[in-house]
């Protein structure tokens, strides 16, 4: 035994240059952007789901700022999705197969496969916030600022942080083809009690109270701001955001420390 320590002890620690641990992490955030914009079964229902509510709702029944509205709470559904499924499914998977434990064998920064996954999240959410935008300027009319639409794509890009958190956590809870069904069951009573299908005003009061514990109604408070019906105080919002997110890393990271 003292022999091994001796020899382990006598290995040199080669360190990594900062040029190939930068350039690992680009790599990584690089091919998980490709690998998910070349799969149309990833892609095609987060771009859908939300447009095509919109295109129905906001645009077909078109009433005046509504569709301003309409336009923000879309945006918060569709910029949640990247999160939640793209994270979540995906580790879920990977982890079934084997995938993450031979990203932990590689030599590469450890940091860079979480990264990779969420720069993916934010370019998708980007995607969406773009498309929205365009139904809602071209289609529903909605007339907004240089500086508005630039608030609303700021606001998808940073806004889906907190659920690639919440993805993250509960892709380490459940195997991979049980993860959609169980994911479903988050993202879509979430969003309804947010008020990002209709207004809270028309939900019953005793849901209305309940609403502030739901990320979405925080991000929902944003994108609504970003288009000008929002005029109150966004820094709570932020830092509650702030809190899922750095709480679900917390709880993801203890989990697979403990269950890989």
């Amino acid at each position: 035994m003292e022999a091994m320590r001796s020899v382990t002890q006598s290995i040199p620690v080669i360190e990594m240059p900062r040029r190939r641990i930068i350039g690992a992490y680009l790599e990584e955030a690089r091919s998980e952007c490709l690998r998910y914009l070349r799969a149309p079964a990833f892609m095609r229902p987060m771009l859908l789901f939300s447009t095509v509510f919109y295109l129905m709702f906001g645009v077909v029944l078109n009433h005046g700022e509504a569709s301003r509205y309409l336009l923000a709470s879309y945006s918060a559904f569709g910029i949640i999705g990247p999160g939640l499924f793209g994270f979540g499914v995906s580790l879920a998977i990977e982890r079934d197969g084997g995938l993450l434990t031979l990203k932990r064998a590689l030599p590469m920064p450890p940091g860079a496969y979480l990264l990779g996954k969420m720069v993916m999240a934010m370019v998708a959410a980007t995607i969406v916030t773009v498309l929205l935008l365009l139904i809602g300027v071209f289609l529903a009319h909605v007339v907004l600022s240089g500086g508005q639409m630039l608030a609303l794509l700021l606001t998808g890009m940073f806004g889906v942080l907190p659920f690639c958190a919440l993805g993250m956590f509960v892709g380490t809870l459940i195997k991979g083809q049980g993860a959609p069904g169980l994911l479903n069951l988050v993202y879509l009573p979430m969003a309804f009690l947010s008020g990002l299908w209709l207004p809270l005003s028309m939900l019953p009061h005793a849901l209305q109270r309940l609403a502030p514990i739901w990320p979405s109604y925080h991000l929902n408070q944003l994108t609504q701001a970003a288009v000008g019906l929002n005029k109150g105080p966004l820094l709570g919002d932020v830092l509650v955001l702030i809190g899922f997110a750095v709480g679900f890393i917390w709880l993801a990271e203890r989990r697979l420390r403990r269950h890989g």
